[in-house]
């Protein structure tokens, strides 16, 4: 079993070194590399022989079935979970927002901002800087209680934010908002990407949002990268642009999925 990290942390404004994987080199260029990745959970084979890469600054998203493996790559690359054989290599600087915010209750929310942050970019300004780009400047003070869903979803973005990712990982993390708060938070990230520039991996189930979100969509099917589809559209990104339609029921033609009008 090969399963490799960087164990020297590298500056956001450095490039990544390169490192050798079996049938190649990571370019300077390159944030992500999966190379012939297995996981199993006893004898249940998540994915075999999955090879990834993403691009420094470029934005993927994951599409797939329920129990596809969608989330349980994403823990590998957040390194909260291991593959069993393959190689896995990310940037030290990688943060996760999950679907839920997970803020702490007790913690005003420059506290919840800063939980983990260390050195330098621990600090009350970077804090109220990171709340200020995701719309809730001045409000350091508050408690999560006061939150609705979408403004502790909100925070939770700031909290990754501040840790100056090269690699932001996103599970759902729009999936328990309503319609309208999910819209204007797809607006935001857009937004906040577009200005941080990482390499992000979204997962989620929502073909519509993978389109308006992402340079390239991945549907994995059977424990590989089944499809591989470029989003031509350019930002900012509207659901009636020409070739829209077409491209979303590729997407659903992949997972399964036929349109029916009437």
């Amino acid at each position: 079993m090969t399963a490799t990290l960087p164990t020297t942390p590298v500056p956001p404004e450095a490039p990544t070194p390169p490192a050798s994987v079996p049938g190649g080199t990571v370019d300077t260029r390159t944030a992500v590399r999966i190379a012939n990745a297995r996981k199993a959970f006893g004898e249940r084979t998540i994915f075999d022989g999955l090879d990834l890469d993403i691009a420094e600054g470029e934005f993927v998203a994951l599409l797939g079935a329920s129990g596809s493996g969608k989330t349980t790559l994403l823990r590998a690359l957040a390194g909260l979970d291991t593959v069993d054989d393959g190689t896995v290599l990310v940037p030290e600087q990688r943060t996760v927002v999950f679907q839920e915010p997970r803020l702490i209750a007790s913690k005003r929310l420059a506290d919840n901002v800063l939980l983990g942050v260390s050195g330098a970019r621990r600090s009350r300004a970077a804090a109220a800087t990171a709340l200020a780009e995701v719309g809730l400047g001045g409000r350091e003070k508050d408690w999560p209680s006061t939150l609705s869903g979408g403004e502790a979803q909100r925070v939770a973005l700031a909290r990754a934010l501040v840790r100056a990712p090269q690699l932001l990982l996103l599970d759902e993390p729009f999936a328990a908002l309503d319609a309208l708060t999910r819209i204007r938070m797809h607006a935001l990230v857009a937004e906040l990407c577009r200005t941080h520039g990482p390499a992000v991996l979204l997962v989620t189930h929502d073909v519509d949002e993978a389109i308006l979100l992402a340079d390239r969509v991945l549907v994995l099917q059977e424990g590989r990268i089944g499809a591989e589809l470029a989003v031509p559209f350019a930002r900012p990104r509207r659901r009636g642009v020409p070739g829209f339609g077409d491209l979303r029921r590729r997407l659903l033609h992949e997972l399964g999925v036929e349109e029916s009008v009437g």
